[in-house]
């Protein structure tokens, strides 16, 4: 997507249907300074000033509002137990999926770890024909990746840009090195941002990393640190980035942002670091607060009209979780679909689900391949179904192995 203000189509869902109604908004455009300079290594910054226009700073509104109230509602499913596994949360890291999509198109790639939230390209994980190529759970492993998107966009002579996403927990990995330099020797369109909320999984920068200025870490590769708060400052940041790839090959982005959830549910985020410090972020450089005083400062909506925005929102997501609650729960073998390439050993994965595993003697050398390849897998499906059901479904612990 070009901008998220280009989708015409959605216009009307994303912009609130009282200020829609009350107000003629203007196509002129509003230029608007970042809310710090740019820091720069081996290249001159670009320009603080960045256009935009009064759609786009509401739809910036509307859309960091959805994800946020996504992200809380999130938190209380998954304490209800009505999510499973692992969840990580994004509030307070919204500016960064919304400012990079407002700077490039769907024809640019995303690759990223489990934490991001592109607008628009989240499906299943991956979503080739939105550009987004995954959430990736191995630390840094996603960068090797992307440089290979990057090669792909070369070779084939599209202009367009890799965004290969990762947070400064991965920014020590070898491979993200070893990926750089390759990326370099070829002049790949390749963008690395590094999302620096400070604490990795729960690890302060400073203990982790003994020089934590990351935009500097590619030595012969441009850098510029961004303040990964300022939806606008990202959005020049990615425009600026995506303008150098194409001409001169790969940069690296440091997102100076800032998560207020702990790292996962079962971090409380706050044996590390104080409430103060949390609570002083959001006041001082919440994302959304950001917005909202641009909007209030060019009169383009009333606090009514933006709380009623709001409002639309919390409904919008309370509508979307009513309707999970009240789908049926898939067939447990729905756990394998999409996982492999089908005509090659599928068939036999998704029959684990019924296999006696009492007498592995009468299995043939082909079927004890395809299990054991599958062992923790399966033992994840079994955790996950046991976990979801209950110990009194005996229906299901009953085709369990």
């Amino acid at each position: 997507m070009a901008q998220l203000t280009h989708r015409t189509t959605a216009f009307q869902k994303t912009l609130s249907a009282a200020i829609l109604s009350t107000r003629h908004l203007s196509t002129s455009p509003i230029t608007v300074e970042t809310s710090v300079p740019f820091t720069a290594h081996n290249i001159d910054p670009p320009s603080r000033s960045v256009e935009t226009t009064p759609q786009e700073l509401l739809t910036f509104y509307r859309d960091m509002a959805l994800m946020r109230r996504m992200e809380i509602a999130a938190d209380s499913l998954y304490k209800s137990k009505l999510i499973r596994g692992f969840c990580h949360l994004y509030d307070g890291q919204e500016a960064v999926a919304v400012g990079m999509e407002a700077a490039i198109t769907k024809k640019d790639c995303i690759i990223t770890a489990r934490m991001f939230e592109g607008e628009g390209r989240f499906d299943a994980l991956y979503k080739k024909e939105g550009g987004f190529y995954g959430g990736h759970g191995i630390v840094g492993a996603q960068v090797p990746l992307g440089c290979g998107l990057a090669f792909a966009q070369k070779y084939s002579k599209d202009e367009n840009v890799t965004f290969a996403m990762y947070g400064d927990g991965a920014a020590n990995q070898g491979q993200l090195f070893e990926a750089l330099n390759m990326a370099a020797l070829w002049d790949l369109p390749a963008i690395l941002v590094c999302e620096n909320n400070h604490y990795g999984m729960g690890t302060a920068e400073w203990r982790a990393a003994k020089s934590p200025a990351y935009y500097k870490r590619g030595d012969y590769v441009p850098g510029l640190k961004v303040d990964g708060m300022d939806a606008f400052a990202v959005k020049q940041a990615c425009k600026f980035a995506k303008e150098h790839a194409l001409k001169n090959g790969p940069i690296i982005l440091e997102m100076d942002t800032y998560r207020y959830h702990g790292h996962s549910m079962s971090d409380p985020g706050s044996t590390y670091r104080t409430r103060d410090e949390i609570s002083g972020v959001r006041q001082e450089r919440d994302p959304i607060e950001r917005i909202r005083k641009l909007i209030l400062s060019h009169d383009l909506a009333t606090e009514k009209e933006l709380k009623d925005t709001e409002k639309e929102v919390r409904k919008e997501v309370d509508e979307a979780i009513a309707k999970a609650k009240e789908s049926p729960l898939p067939d447990p073998s729905e756990l394998f679909t999409n996982v492999y390439v089908k005509g090659y050993g599928v068939e036999l994965n998704k029959s684990l689900l019924e296999l006696d595993l009492t007498n592995l003697s009468r299995f043939s050398v082909e079927q004890s391949l395809v299990l054991f390849s599958n062992i923790k897998l399966t033992l994840l499906v079994i955790d996950c179904i046991s976990q979801s059901f209950g110990a009194d479904r005996k229906e299901l612990r009953a085709v369990l192995p």
